[in-house]
């Protein structure tokens, strides 16, 4: 006892911040532990976690365990590119497919309505924009998420039946995912680009350029992903707002295929051009990679993983193993980022696209600290950051994939495993990078930024996992 009186006092305040800042007013050296109760402390919530808790060997960490297993055990491979059409039976004249939860015309954003008047277009479905929109009004087109048909879109994600899909089949488990090819920056069908430009470059990847890199894939047996993946992230890329480096890979590996099938040297000159210039051509295959990964636990029950995550403009929603193909949804949040010259927040559409399947791996966000470029980039601030948005959130996933590592983070797996439990028990949302699309149609993107997933979806989730299991 006399010892403790006589040295000077360690302390450690919980909670309030105010107990710290008085004794730091006095010279007082003392640890502020950032703490909040389980859930906010909303006892509802909190006595639904209770519930869900089990520890090693419990019924839901046995199945977490067995999913996260099974999506570091898959094996995507890129084995085609097709006509969508061919590779989904179910797309058809008038059906659209799009990225997100389901939502009806009334209730699309601009981007994703000025992209299906492009795609109505381009389809020949109608003769301009105008007849376009009147006919999606009328109910002359059907709309489905991209999701119900093992499929993911960037952006408005829209895919229709001519369009080319890269075809990725997770040979580990045997299911294919699909996703149409990226076509490149500025003005483009996926930000809500619909004018002659858009068109033209999308009747050159239906008519030879999708074709042609389809005979290249084949020609070579497929192209292995994962190992893309590992070598992008010990080159600076997340995956989502960067691919720089995969974008590179897949192009060093895929040149003398494209050379062997290009009818002749200008169409190869414009293939090799087309992929060199688009810094984000990896984007759409590591979305097509996640899908593939993803789906193969997608009915695990008991499991609280998280297997998608989508956005549509309106609604952003979220799929969990243990739910199935059920969405659970709330109001999509707004980017926040930086953005190109002439255009500020006033000018953007809240967050959209499938793209934040790549999260659900551990990429995107959860790589940020392989990517520290990035963290300026989309306005997630110093590049010094970057490191402490991956750290942030091993604290709601279950693991780490030693195959896909950060050099910069002493070779640290990339978290991987979103826990509903664990996001609604910390408060923690997951961190999304993305870009950003004006809000009317026929502009495109006008800046990146990042976005956290809204915590109701994960509540409405948990409240869903909880009534499935209750005696």
């Amino acid at each position: 006892m006399t010892n403790l009186l006589r040295s000077e006092p360690r302390v450690m305040t919980i909670g309030l911040p105010a107990f710290a800042d008085d004794l730091s007013a006095l010279g007082v050296k003392c640890l502020d532990l950032d703490w909040v109760p389980p859930a906010g402390g909303d006892p509802g919530i909190a006595n639904t976690l209770a519930r869900l808790a089990d520890g090693p060997g419990g019924p839901h960490s046995t199945a977490n365990q067995q999913a996260v297993a099974a999506i570091l055990a898959g094996d995507p491979v890129l084995v085609d590119v097709v006509p969508a059409g061919d590779a989904i039976p179910a797309l058809e004249p008038g059906l659209v497919l799009h990225s997100g939860p389901p939502v009806t015309w009334d209730r699309m954003c601009g981007p994703m309505q000025g992209a299906i008047g492009g795609a109505a277009a381009f389809e020949g479905w109608a003769g301009d924009l105008s007849e376009a929109a009147r006919q999606a009004r009328d109910g002359e087109y059907r709309f489905s998420p991209n999701h119900a048909h093992d499929a993911v879109g960037p952006m408005t994600g829209i895919t229709t039946m001519s369009q080319p899909v890269m075809v990725v089949e997770n040979r580990a488990s045997g299911n294919r995912a699909y996703c149409t090819v990226n076509e490149g920056l500025g003005k483009v069908l996926r930000f809500g680009g619909n004018d002659p430009e858009v068109l033209n470059r999308l009747q050159w990847i239906r008519d030879e350029f999708g074709p042609l890199l389809g005979r290249a894939v084949r020609s070579r047996g497929g192209l292995p992903l994962k190992n893309i993946v590992a070598r992008g992230l010990s080159m600076g890329d997340e995956m989502h707002q960067r691919n720089v480096a995969c974008s590179s890979l897949t192009l060093r590996s895929l040149a003398p295929a494209l050379a062997g099938a290009a009818p002749d040297t200008s169409a190869l000159a414009r293939a090799l051009d087309f992929i060199a210039a688009n810094d984000q051509f990896f984007l759409n295959l590591a979305m097509a990679m996640a899908k593939s990964m993803t789906d193969a636990v997608k009915r695990l029950e008991m499991s609280t993983i998280v297997t998608a995550m989508a956005r549509n403009g309106t609604d952003f929603g979220i799929k969990v193993a243990g739910c199935g193909d059920a969405w659970f949804t709330a109001p999509v949040e707004m980017p926040e980022g930086l953005y190109f010259p002439g255009y500020s927040a006033a000018d953007a559409n809240p967050d959209i696209g499938d793209s934040a399947i790549v999260e659900t791996i551990g990429l995107g966000g959860f790589a940020m600290g392989a990517a520290p470029a990035v963290a300026g980039f989309v306005g997630a601030g110093a590049a010094s950051e970057a490191g402490r948005v991956t750290d942030r959130m091993r604290e709601i996933t279950v693991a780490e994939n030693s195959e896909w590592t950060i050099p910069a983070m002493d070779y640290q797996g990339v978290p991987v495993g979103i826990d509903v439990r664990l996001v609604v028990e910390s408060g923690i949302a997951p961190v999304i990078n993305t870009g950003i699309a004006h809000r009317k149609p026929g502009i495109g993107q006008v800046g990146a930024g990042i976005v956290r997933a809204p915590m109701a979806c994960f509540e409405a989730a948990l409240a869903a996992l909880a009534a499935a299991v209750q005696p």
